[in-house]
């Protein structure tokens, strides 16, 4: 059941719960604003809802009115330290602050940005993660454990509350599975702000997929979570379509879908390959179907009946099936570009 949240709005888009937003960080150098400006046009491309771009400097906001004027996207600055970088990035256009409200300063640096803020709708994620607990809390759990990483979240949270600020957003990551899902729990009930998902440092393309798929899947299952970013030692655009498998498991997103099965020794034709091709010939395509690609009749109409669409293998050939039902046959080499032309139908 999907828990009840306070809705915040991040320029076109609203964290209100009915539409999981998928996002990503540039990796560009903060001082390469042509590069920063393509790659936030190759994310927003690639299905990027919200991006997130690194301000570690003065120079740096520099990025926001050059990406700003090139997206459509809402754009999110990442700032540690400095409250005068949240100033100048609300004065330059931002759409939200990503900040550690305790980390900026005195109560008189947190309550000039909440002000700045406020007077232009933008609202402010607390981003907790283990490497950045307070070290009173750190001395008491002795360890970033789950609830060591909510308190210090919650604590940030009040903080905002005191300057009379509720257009919050919380995440709370960690590099560690478990301590992840049992974080997101926690504040889950102890909390009604929408919640931004995400395994940190979850590691490269294939480990990190894995972690992620693992931890943020686990909450989504549960109804826990507004937006996810899926955190991938690579190319942040392989971020996105690794975000988007996660939740067309889920059923929270649309699109053509793949099952296929892993091959026996009854199999007469290179499915692997077949299999790939396929899976690549789907990439834009955006109908809601299930396409099957199975390596002999064993384990096709009959198994994948449930498919919308698939093939099964024969001897150097293979059979299109609808729904079970056989169209017809067709030669190897000819498997996927006839496949794509009965999609086309659908």
């Amino acid at each position: 059941m999907k828990r009840s949240v306070r809705p915040v709005r991040i320029g076109n888009c609203v964290l209100d719960g009915k539409h999981i937003y998928i996002q990503s960080m540039l990796n560009v150098r903060s001082d390469n604003i042509e590069g920063s400006v393509q790659q936030a046009l190759s994310l927003e491309k690639a299905g990027c809802e919200i991006v997130r771009a690194a301000i570690p400097d003065m120079n740096a906001i520099a990025l926001i009115p050059a990406i700003k004027e090139k997206i459509s996207i809402p754009l999110v600055a990442d700032i540690h330290f400095d409250y005068t970088l949240a100033l100048e990035a609300v004065a330059a256009g931002i759409d939200k602050i990503r900040i550690n409200p305790g980390n900026i300063g005195d109560m008189n640096n947190l309550r000039q940005v909440v002000k700045a803020c406020k007077s232009r709708n933008i609202p402010i994620r607390i981003g907790v993660n283990s490497g950045s607990l307070e070290k009173e809390i750190l001395a008491k759990y002795g360890a970033p454990t789950a609830e060591a990483l909510v308190e210090s979240a919650m604590g940030h949270a009040r903080l905002l509350e005191a300057c009379d600020f509720n257009d919050i957003v919380i995440s709370i990551k960690s590099s560690d599975v478990h301590t992840m899902i049992e974080a997101y729990r926690l504040a889950a009930e102890r909390c009604d702000y929408p919640l931004h998902l995400g395994v940190t440092e979850a590691g490269t393309a294939h480990m990190g997929l894995i972690k992620s798929a693992i931890g943020i899947g686990s909450l989504l299952h549960d109804g826990i979570g507004e937006t996810i970013r899926v955190s991938l030692t690579d190319k942040p655009e392989m971020e996105i379509s690794a975000a988007r498998d996660i939740l067309k498991c889920l059923g929270l997103r649309g699109g053509a879908t793949i099952i296929s099965c892993p091959t026996c020794g009854r199999t007469r034709i290179d499915l692997v390959k077949a299999a790939k091709e396929v899976e690549h010939s789907l990439e834009n395509v955006d109908k809601d179907i299930k396409v099957a690609v199975m390596g002999c009749v064993v384990n096709g109409p009959g198994e994948a009946r449930e498919a919308d669409i698939g093939i099964a293998g024969g001897d150097g050939c293979a059979v299109i099936f609808k729904k079970g039902e056989i169209l017809r046959k067709v030669a190897e080499e000819d498997i996927v570009n006839e496949l794509m032309l009965e999609i086309e139908k659908l």
